[in-house]
């Protein structure tokens, strides 16, 4: 049996979501962030040894990183679904984006989402206006650039095929849509990006997605 190790608002939700594209069985085991700190809790140390999510245990198996669940289910349980066919250009593009997402899209949006924290976060009074400053100046001339820059980049390719490996929905969608929906949650992401934006729509739009949004509990990732 395949077990989930799901950390509420966290990657873990869409190995869900490909769980039931693939109409596999799994179990849910659920941890939940601190509520300050807002990291996992030491009990995720005792199945990996980053304690980070996403993490599935399949028999003998533990498998952590988003990207290699995803290869590891789809080459042990897909039977060819959700991948395009070895060689091709449409391959090319899965693995691309397979690796993307986490390698490159991921980096500036957890640089806001921190940087943001310095912004707002207590501080004393005397250190507060520094911590401000600097923040902003972070964000102003590197971060919101970069997530412009990679944004533009992503409408763009979304120019040349519906979905991010080809005509066809993929793996690789699923694995791109964690950082754009952290885009469209604190990233800037909005109408402006159509493509993208429609992206979004199809996803949430899919039974699977649905389903899985019921099994895995509230997703403020949505919001």
């Amino acid at each position: 049996m395949i077990v989930v190790h799901h950390l509420n608002n966290s990657r873990s939700q869409r190995v869900l979501w490909l769980l039931e594209e693939l109409g596999l069985e799994y179990q849910i085991v659920r941890y939940q962030r601190d509520a300050k700190t807002m990291l996992a809790p030491p009990e995720l140390s005792a199945i990996h040894p980053l304690g980070k999510s996403p993490v599935i245990t399949d028999g003998d198996a533990t498998v952590a990183e988003s990207g290699a669940i995803i290869e590891y289910l789809v080459e042990k349980y897909g039977n060819g679904r959700l991948v395009p066919p070895a060689g091709t250009a449409d391959k090319r593009r899965w693995t691309y984006f397979l690796h993307y997402a986490e390698g490159s899209a991921m980096a500036p949006l957890l640089m806001k989402l921190v940087f943001d924290r310095v912004e707002s976060g207590p501080a004393p009074f005397f250190v507060k206006p520094i911590a401000k400053a600097i923040a902003a100046k972070v964000k102003g001339s590197y971060i919101l650039p970069q997530i412009e820059r990679h944004l533009d980049y992503l409408e763009g390719e979304l120019g040349k095929t519906e979905w991010f490996a080809g005509a066809e929905f993929s793996a690789a969608d699923v694995q791109m849509s964690f950082p754009l929906e952290a885009a469209a949650a604190r990233g800037g992401l909005a109408r402006s990006r159509p493509r993208l934006m429609a992206f979004l729509e199809r996803i949430h739009a899919r039974p699977a997605y649905q389903r899985a949004l019921e099994k895995g509990g509230p997703y403020e990732l949505l919001r």
